[in-house]
Protein backbone atom coordinates (compact mmCIF):
# COMPACT_ATOMS: atom_id res chain seq x y z
CA UNK A 1 0.00 0.00 0.00
CA UNK A 2 1.74 3.54 -1.29
CA UNK A 3 1.26 6.45 1.11
CA UNK A 4 0.50 9.38 -0.47
CA UNK A 5 1.30 13.10 1.57
CA UNK A 6 -2.00 14.44 0.64
CA UNK A 7 -4.38 12.21 1.84
CA UNK A 8 -4.97 12.66 5.45
CA UNK A 9 -4.13 10.02 8.38
CA UNK A 10 -7.66 9.05 9.17
CA UNK A 11 -7.60 8.02 5.34
CA UNK A 12 -4.41 6.14 5.74
CA UNK A 13 -5.82 4.35 8.78
CA UNK A 14 -9.01 3.57 7.11
CA UNK A 15 -7.20 2.26 4.03
CA UNK A 16 -5.42 -0.35 6.15
CA UNK A 17 -8.56 -1.56 7.59
CA UNK A 18 -9.92 -1.83 4.04
CA UNK A 19 -7.17 -3.71 2.95
CA UNK A 20 -7.05 -5.96 5.91
CA UNK A 21 -11.01 -6.63 5.40
CA UNK A 22 -10.09 -7.60 1.74
CA UNK A 23 -7.28 -9.59 2.97
CA UNK A 24 -10.48 -11.70 5.38
CA UNK A 25 -12.88 -11.80 2.20
CA UNK A 26 -10.27 -13.32 0.35
CA UNK A 27 -9.07 -16.19 2.79
CA UNK A 28 -12.68 -16.93 3.29
CA UNK A 29 -13.84 -17.31 -0.29
CA UNK A 30 -10.86 -19.62 -1.15
CA UNK A 31 -11.21 -21.92 1.66
CA UNK A 32 -15.15 -22.21 0.65
CA UNK A 33 -14.53 -22.66 -2.96
CA UNK A 34 -11.94 -24.52 -2.55
CA UNK A 35 -13.88 -27.03 -0.12
CA UNK A 36 -16.92 -27.41 -2.70
CA UNK A 37 -14.11 -27.99 -5.57
CA UNK A 38 -12.81 -30.78 -3.29
CA UNK A 39 -15.84 -32.45 -3.19
CA UNK A 40 -17.16 -32.29 -7.16
CA UNK A 41 -13.75 -32.32 -8.89
CA UNK A 42 -11.09 -33.73 -6.40
CA UNK A 43 -8.74 -34.35 -9.60
CA UNK A 44 -8.71 -31.17 -10.72
CA UNK A 45 -9.24 -29.12 -7.48
CA UNK A 46 -5.16 -30.11 -6.05
CA UNK A 47 -4.25 -27.15 -9.41
CA UNK A 48 -6.38 -24.96 -8.54
CA UNK A 49 -5.63 -24.79 -4.11
CA UNK A 50 -1.89 -24.79 -4.79
CA UNK A 51 -1.98 -22.07 -7.82
CA UNK A 52 -5.09 -20.03 -5.80
CA UNK A 53 -2.57 -20.53 -2.80
CA UNK A 54 0.40 -19.05 -4.03
CA UNK A 55 -2.18 -15.64 -4.84
CA UNK A 56 -2.92 -16.33 -1.02
CA UNK A 57 0.19 -16.53 0.25
CA UNK A 58 1.40 -12.90 -1.35
CA UNK A 59 -1.79 -11.24 0.14
CA UNK A 60 -0.62 -12.68 3.28
CA UNK A 61 3.18 -12.01 3.34
CA UNK A 62 2.28 -8.29 1.62
CA UNK A 63 -0.34 -7.58 4.31
CA UNK A 64 -0.85 -9.69 7.80
CA UNK A 65 2.08 -11.23 8.97
CA UNK A 66 2.93 -10.74 12.36
CA UNK A 67 -0.15 -7.98 13.20
CA UNK A 68 -2.79 -10.28 14.84
CA UNK A 69 -5.42 -7.16 16.18
CA UNK A 70 -8.96 -7.28 15.58
CA UNK A 71 -9.78 -4.39 12.99
CA UNK A 72 -11.13 -1.55 15.78
CA UNK A 73 -7.88 -1.93 17.69
CA UNK A 74 -5.86 -1.97 13.96
CA UNK A 75 -7.36 1.04 12.68
CA UNK A 76 -6.88 2.88 16.02
CA UNK A 77 -3.39 1.88 15.88
CA UNK A 78 -2.91 2.61 12.30
CA UNK A 79 -4.56 5.96 12.98
CA UNK A 80 -2.09 6.49 15.88
CA UNK A 81 0.98 6.00 13.75
CA UNK A 82 -0.23 8.53 10.72
CA UNK A 83 -1.11 10.98 13.24
CA UNK A 84 2.58 11.01 14.94
CA UNK A 85 4.10 10.67 11.33
CA UNK A 86 2.20 14.51 10.30
CA UNK A 87 3.43 15.73 13.21
CA UNK A 88 6.56 14.86 12.66
CA UNK A 89 6.06 16.72 9.16
CA UNK A 90 5.11 20.11 10.65
CA UNK A 91 7.86 20.02 13.06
Amino acid sequence: MATHSHTTPEERAAKRVEDFNGLAWHVAAYVIINIFLWLIVPTAAFWVTFGWGIGLAFHVAFYFIGDKEIEGRRYQKYLAEEQAREREKVS
